[in-house]
């Protein structure tokens, strides 16, 4: 079984040094210190032993509905007796009211310890975000309270046998009646759509009412409980919702994918969340604030992976000197590459993503409205690449661990195998890689022209000129890849008559080498503060290190990505269908 240590030192110097947000401040360093070694413990002690528990023992469907892995059910207990759901949670709803950015800290370690089991917790964040910006006031009283203590979870309802991506193509109906609605329609792939940890499901689902109009303009939001609540506000009938298949998956096989049935026996009874047919925008805020959880997943994943590499490659025994002693294949220069450039890779994961949830933070803090914009657009900004860069980096980051043990990293006892199956879903679902970079290149950078990129352009530029005490390689590569990308964004926003989808083709190239780009910023930054202390450290000198093979390793991909995005699509689309 693989053992997770939480990377405590890098976090917390990420937290206090690096991204030094003002709300932390307030905290304190100590209760953050605590309570981040307190979340370790939970995680490294309680979630992650049961980790391979749920790879092995997957959830099942039963008469009365799905039964979820053994002693996953106690391990959720505990995490919501300890308060952890309600973490970031509005104080007026019983939550704490701490950052974001600690949230997203914690969250790490969760998804570190076992994937499976911390996707429920994860959407049930999401259905607090989606309910709080547009629910109603009763909607908000009634159920916000017992999702932020985690007594209820949540999931989102989009995908359907018939309409995956292509929402438009939605068939869910909702027909009012009342002060509610009859919800009936089928839905797939819902993650923890039903199991029975908590007294009650949230569903958030989108269906469109009678007098919809077609397409994407026509659907609207409902929030449809497992349970109806009685007088007293406590659950109590049964309503007409139920799962009628368990996905069988190539990974994360402790989280129950269910496909969902609704109306069976009249119609389930949902009510409305926001205004009609504004379902997307409503859902929208759900599924990006997922996006940028499933970010922290890949750094999750690929930090474990990292660790079982480390791990082995210290003990493993193999090669001979010429002395004649035998070694451990940790001293082999290309372990050491593998090693390296996972652990960099880690390093500006954790950096990017706490840097994004931090902007979440410096957002809702703003007063001034101009600010206030700003800030979102940058957090707007960020979102495909967390989502996008992060999860298809950590494939490469789990295949290199499997390649670190060797053969016996195609052995499933050794636990590396079932991190490179679960972390295949992550840049599939809560939208495609390919997804996330239509969205980069057409809603946010196209759709203000390039305004919030240049933001960000200008950013990196004037860290560069900070901070010169920072590797050269870095700095140097890192002004390079930046004026590489200027260069190919203005040719993407160009109009090519004789590539009209040149900014589609290109776009899945630009978003990663953006992702990179961000990555070695964050690691500028976190070279600049290692060297602030007059006496060194080897902690400190390994940020620089870090950096170093950084630079060397992985920021050198951004031009070839630069070169690739600005070849647009003229080819791809040249080529008849019938060649492929």
């Amino acid at each position: 079984m693989l053992n997770y240590r939480f990377p405590r030192d890098e976090a917390l110097f990420l937290l206090q040094d690096v991204i030094a947000l003002p709300a932390l401040d307030e905290v304190g360093s100590e209760m953050v210190g605590a309570i981040m070694d307190e979340a370790a413990r939970f995680g490294e002690t309680c979630i992650a032993p049961a980790n391979i528990t749920g790879d092995q023992q997957p959830a099942t469907l039963t008469e009365s509905g799905v039964e979820e892995t053994p002693g996953f059910a106690d391990i959720y207990r505990q995490f919501q007796e300890a308060g952890w759901p309600s973490l970031a949670g509005d104080p007026e709803y019983g939550g704490q009211g701490l950052p974001n950015l600690l949230s997203t800290a914690t969250s790490e370690i969760w998804q570190s310890a076992n994937l499976a089991w911390a996707l429920c917790p994860l959407l049930t964040q999401g259905a607090i975000d989606a309910l709080s910006h547009h629910g109603s006031e009763a909607l908000r009283t009634t159920w916000l309270a017992k999702l932020i203590s985690g007594e209820w979870t949540a999931t989102m309802n989009l995908t359907e046998p018939d309409a995956g991506t292509d929402l438009a193509a939605l068939k869910t109906r909702a027909v009012p009646e009342g002060d509610h609605y009859r919800i009936s329609g089928q839905k797939i792939f819902i993650t923890w759509g039903d199991h029975r940890m908590a007294d009650n499901i949230v569903h958030l689902v989108l269906a469109r009412l009678p007098d919809a109009p077609a397409g994407v303009k026509g659907i609207s939001l409902f929030l449809v409980p497992k349970f109806l609540l009685d007088e007293q506000g406590a659950p109590s009938q049964r309503n007409d919702v139920k799962v009628v298949a368990l996905e069988h998956k190539l990974g994360i096989h402790g989280s129950p994918t269910c496909a969902m049935s609704y109306g069976d026996d009249g119609g389930a009874i949902g009510y409305l969340v926001g205004e009609p047919h504004q379902g997307l925008a409503c859902m929208f805020t759900m599924m990006n604030a997922a996006r940028q959880a499933v970010g922290v997943q890949g750094l999750a994943l690929s930090e474990r992976a990292y660790q079982a590499a480390r791990g082995y490659a210290r003990e493993r025994v193999q090669g001979t000197l010429r002395d004649g002693s035998r070694v451990t294949i940790v001293h082999h220069p290309d372990v050491r590459r593998m090693l390296l450039q996972m652990k960099a890779a880690c390093e500006a994961m954790r950096a990017f993503a706490y840097e994004a949830s931090a902007e979440v933070d410096r957002a809702r803090a703003a007063t001034d409205d101009k600010e206030k914009a700003a800030r979102e657009k940058r957090v707007a900004l960020y979102t495909p690449l967390v989502k996008g860069w992060m999860t298809e980096l950590a494939q490469e980051v789990c295949s290199l661990s499997v390649q670190v043990h060797g053969g016996m990293g195609y052995i499933e006892e050794t636990g590396v195998a079932q991190l490179y199956r679960d972390a295949r879903i992550l840049p599939i679902y809560e939208g495609t890689t390919g997804v996330q970079a239509l969205d980069l290149i057409g809603r946010k950078i196209a759709a203000d022209g390039g305004e919030a990129l240049n933001a960000l352009f200008g950013d990196i530029e004037r860290s560069l000129n900070d901070c010169g005490d920072a590797p050269e390689v870095l700095r140097t590569g890192l002004s390079d890849a930046l004026h590489a990308l200027e260069d190919t964004v203005q040719v993407l926003m160009t109009p090519n008559p004789e590539d009209p989808q040149a900014a589609a083709g290109g776009s899945v190239s630009l978003l990663m080498a953006l992702g990179y780009l961000c990555g070695g910023w964050m690691l500028l930054r976190s070279a600049h503060q290692a060297a602030q202390p007059e006496e060194t450290t080897p902690f400190l000198q390994m940020r620089q290190q870090v950096a170093t093979a950084y630079a060397e390793q992985l920021l050198v991909r951004c031009n070839a990505l630069a070169q690739s995005a600005r070849a647009g699509a003229k080819t791809l689309m040249q080529v008849d269908e019938a060649q492929f």
